[in-house]
């Protein structure tokens, strides 16, 4: 058990929310092009995530929110600033990103794991600090991992390590937070755990929060605002009541669906229709 430093850590998330956005931008890997003339502003404080199908370009886009991506033209702003212009240790200090599946080295806890959260935070003339203690230590109960905190990451459940992930997410103190897929591989009960959790910081922290989310009905639920993508392009953004459409479903997943209320949060709830449940068709039989 760790115990609890006095007082509260201080973090970049007081204040105003960070601006962050990109203009006529275009991103690639090698002779491929997967992103084109794309402008998007992240409404600061809230929680955007983006959809779409498979090789759209979301993760791309994040990477070059999170300066992973340098853009072959255009630029991703943070608060009037092009970001490529912004040291590294500064831009560490406002952006904190999560990437797909990330992988601890062997026998690292989870308390090791969340301490270099705190990385961008230290120089040569400033070295750790109670500050520091009380932001780990707050990120871990934030989390639920207070009890695990000197388990080796490698050991834990696949709901547990990503709980240690956003942890570390939550020490590094950023506004902003980039999330690729973080329910991937989760059960739904993990998956809907983490996605609360994210709600939380976003609510109580006033994080601004980007998600790329598969799960359509979650994406609903879940967002504040939502951006459509297909093809290295966004077709459609804003709240989920207005984007979710059974045309926008067909033109950007290419799915036949229906569109319902979700009875719990009464955001848009798609159904999908599939080859064997259409008019006309024998329903499958239930054992």
């Amino acid at each position: 058990m760790i115990a609890e430093p006095p007082g509260r850590a201080t973090s970049d998330t007081t204040g105003e929310p960070p601006d962050l956005r990109a203009t006529g931008l275009r991103l690639g890997y090698d002779k491929l092009v997967v992103v084109d003339d794309l402008e998007v502003a992240i409404p600061p404080g809230r929680i955007t995530v983006i959809v779409g199908a498979n090789a759209c370009g979301k993760s791309t886009l994040l990477q070059a929110l999170a300066r992973l991506l340098p853009p072959r033209a255009g630029a991703v702003e943070l608060d009037g600033r092009s970001i490529q212009s912004m040291p590294t240790r500064q831009v560490a200090r406002r952006i904190g990103i999560l990437p797909q599946s990330p992988v601890a080295p062997a026998g690292l806890t989870v308390i090791d794991l969340v301490t270099r959260g705190r990385a961008p935070h230290q120089n040569w003339w400033r070295q750790w600090s109670t500050t520091d203690e009380r932001a780990v230590h707050e990120a871990l109960t934030a989390t639920d991992m207070l009890e695990l905190a000197h388990r080796p990451v490698d050991e834990l459940s696949g709901g547990q390590r990503q709980r240690a992930w956003i942890a570390m997410s939550i020490a590094q103190g950023t506004p902003v937070l980039l999330l690729d897929e973080p329910t991937t591989f989760l059960d739904l009960a993990h998956q809907i755990d983490v996605l609360d959790l994210v709600v939380d910081l976003n609510r109580q922290e006033h994080r601004t929060v980007v998600m790329v989310l598969h799960d359509l009905n979650q994406a609903s639920r879940y967002a504040d605002h939502l951006i459509a993508m297909k093809a290295g392009r966004i077709v459609a953004q804003g709240a989920p009541a207005e984007v979710i459409t059974t045309e926008l479903v067909e033109q950007v997943f290419d799915l036949d669906c229906r569109i319902t209320v979700d009875p719990v949060t009464g955001t848009p709830m798609i159904i999908p229709v599939g080859r064997h449940h259409r008019a006309g068709t024998t329903p499958l039989a239930v054992a």
